[in-house]
């Protein structure tokens, strides 16, 4: 029975178009409701114009991120967040997330919830190409195949939807490029996303208890196949792209705007 918690992670991404917002103070709050969801390690990346700044240790939320290590990340205008549990064997330091690349097109944050059943593959054909891996991670497969997804493509999700049709598994992830905040999840629905809204600010979370931190607005929780109906129009459009179809390879949410311009 305690192996079986170990599967769950936490993940949390806030988008916010006002500076009056401190997007490191609201993953640390989201991070702190999602305690429960992972109590080895935890980290959160902040980007400011698009240069992350990132932080992220083993132990609990409010151990690890002190006022210090909180005023360290600087201010931002997106933030990711992530709390862990992980096997025994891969409960060391370097495998906290997020995790954090960088390409010719810029930078690559990710926090992943859930479990890649080709990892081991996708892995062992990474490193015949070339590529080093510092962690025992199923997060460094998935940054490397966006990665070498996005080298390739025009856009972040373009790249992303590209990347989710090589992964095999149930999951939900918040990743974080130097414009975007991308929110997306496995096909199936196993790992559901929930967002949230504060004036012009966005939220993504595992729990809906992450946005009562955050948020004054819950938008929907996303399951597959359905839709709150209390979901205002504006984000109607938002719960359709994280709300996935037979056809689909994943279901994908990208903030970049307000939400009347959302892509």
């Amino acid at each position: 029975m305690g192996d079986s918690l170990r599967e769950e992670c936490g993940v949390f991404g806030v988008f916010s178009n006002t500076p009056e917002l401190d997007v490191a103070a609201a993953a640390y709050q989201g991070l702190f409701a999602l305690q429960h969801r992972g109590q080895q390690s935890c980290g959160i990346y902040v980007s400011d114009r698009g240069v992350p700044t990132g932080y992220k240790a083993k132990g609990l939320v409010n151990d690890v991120f002190t006022k210090e290590a909180l005023r360290g990340l600087g201010p931002g205008q997106m933030a990711v967040g992530h709390v862990r549990y992980g096997s025994a064997q891969s409960n060391r330091a370097r495998n906290a997330q997020p995790m954090h690349v960088n390409h010719s097109n810029g930078s690559l944050v990710v926090a992943h919830n859930g479990n890649i059943i080709n990892a081991g593959e996708l892995r062992r054909q990474y490193e015949m190409d070339g590529c080093i891996f510092h962690t025992t991670s199923d997060t460094e497969v998935i940054a490397y195949t966006v990665t070498r997804d996005r080298l390739r493509s025009g856009s972040i999700e373009v790249a992303v939807e590209q990347s989710m049709a090589k992964l095999e598994g149930a999951f939900s992830m918040v990743m974080m490029s130097s414009k975007k905040l991308v929110a997306c999840r496995d096909p199936l629905g196993f790992r559901p996303l929930c967002i949230g809204t504060i004036g012009k600010s966005f939220f993504v979370a595992s729990e809906s208890c992450a946005l009562d931190a955050v948020a004054r607005t819950f938008c929907a929780m996303y399951c597959p196949a359905r839709l709150s109906s209390s979901t205002a129009t504006a984000y109607a459009r938002l719960a359709r792209i994280l709300t996935p179809h037979a056809k689909s390879t994943c279901a994908c949410l990208s903030i970049s705007t307000l939400p009347g311009r959302i892509p």
